[in-house]
């Protein structure tokens, strides 16, 4: 049987603390054999971290009434014997609500007031204020308490006109809601602007994150959401009503929020609830198959996507079928079904992505602390050769040896100036991605998006000077493609020409990959060109509204280049590290030939006992040599086997 989300989550979790156990033991291990150098360490950081920061955000999006919150408690929180997130007739989410775990902060839930739309601060920013949020603390293990404190996403406010529009909500209300408050004199509108659970769920411990969505109207109203939060979730689930298939507000919520975002690294399950409503008596199973099959036809043409991504199922149903633990109402529910297409759709592709990425970083830490063991090696092996040339010769030699030992080491200092020359080139590429990635311009360029959208009347050309701006962007990315392809160039010729003359092991470090910034880039102006097209042109007409779109953009644009900074920082470190530790073994090694000498001219079995010394520690070498491959053979095997556990899950 193909494993549930639940199972096949927990198995990678399980993973993640086996892979993480390996890797501070081989941490530890190249540590007391004195190869933990700032290189390894590196990449050693950037493994733990590939492996650490693994979470992943579900976002279900949907209409109002299409059952979201019905799904997520018979996915998450049927072990309660109750519904937990609100799903009843007039109870439905009114704002996004992220339900995680934070091992910092107490269980509870936190809601952010509506009134902060009022000021420019992001979302992202008022996470770091937790006194604008209410705070209400929960006991987990009582799920009537924990059910009550979820109703306060329900909550409502009436307020005037104004006041709704000074909050970027009076467009967002449907026609006939805004002439019935200009009758009454107020307006209905939702009382929280976003809220965050914090529960010690088993998954959620292990890094899921559930992203429950208003509908269209609150999601329309708030362009952070639409552009930043669902932009940023690793997977999307999107519902319907099996009975009335894509109405035109579902397709509405589609074509502006989700098919932007569509591609092949974000899983997308499409979900046809309420398949119980085409229980007939009067209809056979084979008939109502039928139906169902058809639907889905219907809606995979109407969408646009593949008939595979969208799975037919009843979330009441399940959530009864679990809780009665009726497993032919669970198995007819087609929850199990859905399970699997969790499993397999978005846990798979990003599980595999992750594996694959490791792959290479356990192949790059293994060869970097080859190149150390190497470059040992043939300082030994040099060293060796050189004793045994000097087996019965006079103190003439001697003092030969030594002023040529003394030469090279001079010779060798010398090289330290072409090492900083290189140095200094690197340091100048590398200010030029720096320079391609200032924060301060990324501001400059949003303050002149804001000026341009803040013209007073409609705006007919916002598609053209959101090109003009995303132009001038992708225009930075190009170049900083053309200067990381130059850092390769340069770093390939220079670590080659030092290998040459001056005998070290340098191994050419890649430098960052800017095709990843400009798909992102690419992906973020796709969905900034559906969501203000003709349905948002009034709403442009709205200064506080442009300035919610574009900080939108620029907190998204912001995370990026953030992201990039620091892998291209990392790089320049990895590169600088392998160099001095380099250098410095080298040095070591002049030390030690030069000590070598001044024993043998000490005592007569001062030769005898250095040879037979440096014939040890070849051979430890040898014996580190065989423990890496062991120790990076083990790593392979723990990352190969996760491989076959997401196989095995999936068939």
């Amino acid at each position: 049987m193909a494993a549930t989300f639940k199972s096949h989550w927990n198995d990678h979790s399980a993973w993640r603390r086996d892979f993480s156990f390996l890797l501070r033991l081989f941490s530890r291990w190249l540590k007391d054999s004195a190869l933990l150098d700032a290189a390894a360490q590196n990449r050693i950081t950037q493994l733990e971290q590939r492996v650490r920061s693994d979470r992943l955000t579900v976002a279900f999006v949907a209409e109002s009434s299409r059952g979201k919150s019905e799904l997520i408690n018979a996915l998450f929180f049927w072990e309660y014997g109750r519904r937990i997130v609100p799903t009843s007739a007039g109870r439905t989410t009114m704002c996004p609500c992220e339900i995680a775990f934070e091992p910092d902060t107490a269980p509870g839930l936190r809601l952010l007031p509506i009134q902060t739309r009022l000021q420019a601060d992001p979302l992202s920013s008022w996470r770091r204020v937790p006194a604008a949020w209410t705070c209400i603390e929960i006991d987990v293990n009582d799920a009537d308490q924990l059910a009550r404190a979820m109703e306060r996403v329900t909550e409502t406010v009436d307020v005037t006109p104004q006041e709704a529009q000074a909050l970027g909500l009076w467009h967002a209300q449907p026609s006939q809601a805004r002439r019935a408050a200009e009758a009454s004199g107020m307006v209905e509108i939702p009382k929280w602007r976003h809220a965050l659970l914090n529960i010690a769920h088993p998954l959620l411990k292990q890094g899921l994150i559930i992203l429950d969505t208003p509908g269209l109207n609150a999601v329309g109203a708030e362009p952070e959401l639409t552009l930043g939060l669902l932009d940023q979730a690793q997977a999307h689930v999107f519902m319907l009503s099996a009975d009335t298939g894509v109405s035109k507000s579902d397709l509405a919520m589609w074509q502006e929020h989700m098919a932007p975002h569509l591609r092949p690294s974000l899983p997308t399950v499409v979900v046809l609830n309420k398949i119980d409503t085409l229980w007939d008596e009067l209809s056979s199973a084979s008939q109502i198959h039928r139906q169902i099959e058809t639907q889905k036809i219907r809606t995979a043409k109407v969408l646009g996507i593949e008939k595979e991504r969208i799975v037919a199922l009843s979330a009441q149903k399940g959530l009864v079928a679990k809780i009665s633990k009726n497993a032919e109402l669970l198995e007819k529910s087609g929850v199990l079904e859905f399970e699997t297409a969790l499993a397999h759709e978005m846990l798979g592709q990003r599980h595999q992505a992750m594996r694959e990425g490791i792959k290479l970083g356990i192949d790059e830490l293994k060869q970097c602390v080859e190149s150390a063991l190497e470059a040992r090696s043939r300082d030994l092996r040099a060293q060796r050769l050189e004793l045994e040339s000097l087996r019965g010769k006079s103190s003439q030699v001697m003092t030969e040896m030594r002023n040529r030992i003394t030469h090279e080491k001079h010779q060798f200092e010398q090289a330290s100036t072409r090492m900083s020359a290189v140095q200094s080139v690197y340091r100048k590429l590398f200010h030029g991605i720096l320079e391609q990635l200032r924060r301060e311009d990324l501001v400059r360029e949003m303050q002149a998006l804001d000026e341009a959208l803040s013209r007073p009347g409609l705006k007919w050309d916002v598609k053209n000077i959101y090109g003009e701006t995303f132009d001038r962007l992708q225009a930075r990315v190009s170049s900083l493609q053309t200067i990381s392809t130059d850092l390769q160039a340069l770093q390939t010729s220079a670590f080659s020409q030092l290998n040459t003359d001056y005998g070290l092991m340098l191994q050419p470090v890649k430098p960052p990959s800017f095709s990843d910034y400009a798909m992102d880039l690419e992906l973020a102006k796709r969905s900034h060109m559906a969501y203000v097209g003709l349905r948002h042109a009034f709403r442009l007409q709205r200064t506080d509204f442009v300035k919610q779109v574009v900080r939108a953009l620029f907190h998204k644009l912001d995370s990026l280049q953030a992201h990039f900074r620091l892998e291209a920082q990392q790089w320049r470190q990895s590169m600088v590290a392998q160099i001095q530790a380099q250098t410095a073994l080298r040095h070591s090694n002049f030390a030690s030939r030069l000590e070598s000498v001044e024993k043998i001219e000490r005592a007569a079995d001062g030769f005898e006992q250095r040879l037979k010394h440096i014939k040890d520690r070849e051979h430890s070498i040898q014996s580190l040599r065989n423990r890496l491959e062991e120790q990076t053979a083990h790593l392979r095997a723990a990352n190969d086997q996760a491989a076959v556990q997401t196989s095995l899950s999936s068939d």
